[in-house]
């Protein structure tokens, strides 16, 4: 006989992951307005989610891909495009205790006894017939106003980078909740089965502000449906080619075996890491061809390069994974984040 203890943990943990995911999918759905079920990643045999018919939105959704560019520590909002014209009536002059109260401070002024107000680094200007003020430092961005849209209404208390950021990916100061990457990967799945649906690409933290893996995992939900971390050089994604003396037909063959074997155990436990962990076997299987090729910037004409800027072709900047990012989403990636 099996152990009673490790048989109900193995439900207890399947059923907490399938309440958690399934509240998740139901939000995310509604939200984006697509059936999940649609073009999520194949399991080993039953699929551990029954999913049932959804109501359709008031309109079609447009939006196809994500790119997200997440700037960790970058220019602040009220240089960019949240317009303060107080700011500048106030420069230079302290921060009203009225305003700042008893708030915690960040990390980074807490030995400060001064807290001067500073002005815009540069001029606002109206962009397009709406009229919304960005920044001469947003001066290309500010001619196409019109094309996009201004978020000014998000708020959080948090002070430090490494909570507001956890906060902004995952709607939670610490780690444990999937991304939001994570829930576009889980409700609308993939339409390229030789690529992630979820990959993410760093520039680095010259800032010294850490990047914490949690931006882009899963949380609670199954690990196949986290972001794909993409590295610069010969191997982007660590481990995916085959190790000297082993071909793909070998490769294929173990695959298969480990298929045989986690249906197997499936079936008896009913944990739904088994197929989710069997999914990203076959996914870097895949990758095996057609990350190389994606990889591949050689064709790419010089008008391009010109376009993204001379870093483009430096492998790991900002710009390369900006051209990267372009080229994933042209192979119906559905989200990119750098």
């Amino acid at each position: 006989m099996g152990d009673p203890q490790a048989s109900f943990d193995n439900a207890r943990r399947a059923f907490l992951l399938k309440l958690g995911a399934g509240l998740g999918w139901l939000s995310a759905a509604e939200l984006l307005g697509v059936p999940a079920w649609a073009q999520a990643p194949a399991a080993v045999g039953a699929n551990p989610y029954s999913r049932g018919a959804l109501t359709a939105p008031h309109f079609p959704p447009t939006a196809k891909r994500v790119i997200y560019m997440h700037m960790l520590g970058a220019v602040s909002h009220v240089d960019t495009f949240d317009y303060k014209p107080m700011l500048e009536k106030m420069h230079g002059q302290e921060l009203p205790e009225s305003v700042r109260g008893n708030r915690r401070l960040s990390t980074m002024v807490k030995g400060q006894t001064s807290y001067p107000i500073i002005g815009p680094i540069a001029p606002f200007k109206p962009g397009g017939k709406s009229g919304t003020m960005i920044s001469d430092l947003m001066a290309f961005t500010r001619d196409i106003a019109d094309d996009i849209c201004v978020i000014k209404t998000m708020h959080t208390e948090h002070v430090n980078h490494d909570p507001a950021s956890k906060f902004l990916h995952t709607g939670f100061q610490i780690a444990g909740r999937p991304s939001g990457g994570a829930w576009v990967n889980y409700a609308l799945g993939s339409n390229n089965q030789d690529l992630p649906s979820f990959v993410v690409m760093s520039s680095g933290n010259s800032g010294g502000v850490p990047i914490d893996a949690a931006a882009w995992g899963a949380g609670f939900a199954p690990s196949h449906y986290q972001g794909v971390l993409f590295r610069a050089g010969e191997a982007p994604v660590p481990y995916v080619g085959n190790p000297k003396g082993l071909s793909s037909q070998d490769r294929r063959g173990m695959l298969d075996a480990i298929a045989a074997l986690s249906k197997a155990q499936y079936a008896a436990s009913n944990d739904p890491e088994i197929p989710s962990k069997l999914s990203q076997y076959e996914m870097a299987y895949r990758m095996q061809a057609s990350v190389p090729e994606l990889m591949d910037l050689s064709k790419e004409p010089d008008s391009v390069f010109e376009m993204y800027g001379a870093d483009s072709r430096k492998p790991g900047t900002y710009a390369a994974n900006c051209l990267l990012a372009r080229r994933l989403a042209e192979r119906n990636v559905r989200f990119i984040q750098l």
